[in-house]
């Protein structure tokens, strides 16, 4: 597959899966969702379906959920303004007409007096036809839009937006995101070990590579070895911890083929592995087919990678891990190149890896991360009320701009690294 191709499609499929937990749980809230967008900056392609707008965008560097209340509402409409009001059979206004009322003539023209669509959902005003200049109320439907340029903006009555919601509902929605990237990682992980197998912790001779130690010695794969050198083993784990230490010397391996015990002689082969020498036949782990087998294995791939990402992460924090060492795209974009021509299978481990890694980062208690968000919602579940969203913004655009610095500087490593000699 050619790597433009790959990294788009890897990069795509981790931003959907994660928007798209954001976007399920948002909307199982009741919130009202307006955009649904993978990329940024200007639209590419879009289309509406229940109540959201669903776009691709020109700039492949994320994507978001657009959702009620998180922004504030672009249309604001005020006593004294102008508006043309359109209902719907229960005689509810549907649709508020901000400018251009003349290109809607079947429209009622109300000068506002007040107005509510938050709460109580209601226009107060005087018809401008009317000439008895008489006050009148009109229910605005909760399911009602500005018309404004021609475009219309869906209202969301408080009951519709973020802020209304339990700190449950609030605290899921933001955490559906990384959720996804690991129950991604679950499925791409179990669908390999389908398809592919899975290797097992078992103490018998895989497949054998055609210059190696083994095959020179006459080992075949399904070997079973029960002991090496006189050492019972009972695990993979075991034949290759007591195969290390013989570099260049002669193991005897028991082994049962076929129902028959032999006894085979084998010399391991030295390889360098840092600055340690240690002893290689040429076999690779043994591999399973099952169902029910896959999937457990999707579960610990998922936790072991878990675990190393985690811990590297660490090692960043403690400072035993450079940043320099980090990637960004375009790190990224290489390493899915070197890994596209080891195959289809090694391409799906990758992006299994990277949308771990982006559900781990995004859970980072860091500003403009969904880490960060869960970290206010912690510190309003202890004080008992929000903290002031202004002041939460503020942090949060400061995290944000700290991360664009961030990706900057992972970037133009990335291309020293990589493009400069």
């Amino acid at each position: 597959m050619p790597t433009p191709i790959a990294f788009v499609l890897i990069f795509g499929l981790l931003v959907f899966v994660h928007e798209l937990g954001h976007l399920i749980f948002a909307k199982r809230a009741g919130i009202l969702c307006r955009e649904f967008a993978i990329g940024f900056g200007p639209k590419v392609f879009s289309f509406t379906k229940n109540e959201t707008v669903y776009t691709i965008r020109l700039l492949p560097l994320g994507g978001f959920v657009r959702m009620a209340g998180e922004d504030p509402e672009m249309i604001e409409v005020k006593p004294g303004q102008m508006i043309g009001l359109k209902f719907n059979d229960k005689d509810e206004v549907n649709k508020i007409i901000i400018n251009n009322k003349d290109e809607h003539p079947d429209a009622t023209v109300v000068e506002v007096e007040r107005i509510d669509l938050e709460h109580k959902m209601f226009v107060e005003g005087y018809e401008a036809s009317s000439e008895e200049g008489r006050l009148e109320r009109f229910t605005v439907s909760d399911t009602s839009f500005f018309v404004n340029d021609g475009e219309e903006v869906q209202i969301a009555p408080y009951k519709r937006q973020f802020g209304s919601k339990t700190l449950g509902q609030r605290a899921m929605a933001i955490f559906a995101g990384p959720m996804m990237n690991f129950v991604l990682a679950f499925f791409l992980f179990a669908i390999i070990g389908v398809f592919q197998g899975y290797t097992v912790d078992k103490p018998i001779m895989g497949e054998i590579t055609s210059d190696g130690a083994a095959q020179e010695a006459g080992l075949q794969e399904g070997d079973v070895v029960k002991a090496i050198d006189g050492e019972s083993v009972s695990s993979w784990t075991d034949v290759v911890s007591k195969v290390v230490k013989h570099p260049g010397e002669e193991v005897t391996f028991d082994v049962e083929r076929n129902g028959q015990a032999e006894e085979i002689n084998v010399t391991p082969k030295s390889e360098k592995r840092g600055e340690e020498t240690v002893g290689v036949i040429g076999v690779y782990q043994p591999v399973e087919k099952s169902f029910f087998g896959a999937i457990a294995n999707g579960v610990t791939e998922t936790l072991t990678w878990t675990k190393e990402i985690v811990l590297t992460l660490g090692k960043l924090v403690t400072g035993q891990f450079s940043i320099d060492m980090l990637s960004g795209p375009v790190g990224i974009y290489v390493s899915t190149e070197q890994v596209a021509q080891s195959g289809f299978y090694y391409l799906m481990k990758w992006a299994a890896a990277l949308s771990i890694n982006l559900g781990i980062v995004n859970l980072l208690p860091l500003p403009a991360l969904d880490g960060g968000r869960l970290l206010f919602f912690l510190v309003e579940a202890l004080r008992g009320k929000p903290i002031d969203r202004q002041k939460e913004g503020i942090v949060h655009f400061i995290g944000f701009a700290l991360l664009m610095l961030l990706m900057l500087v992972v970037t133009w490593n990335d291309i020293q690294r990589f493009f400069v000699q």
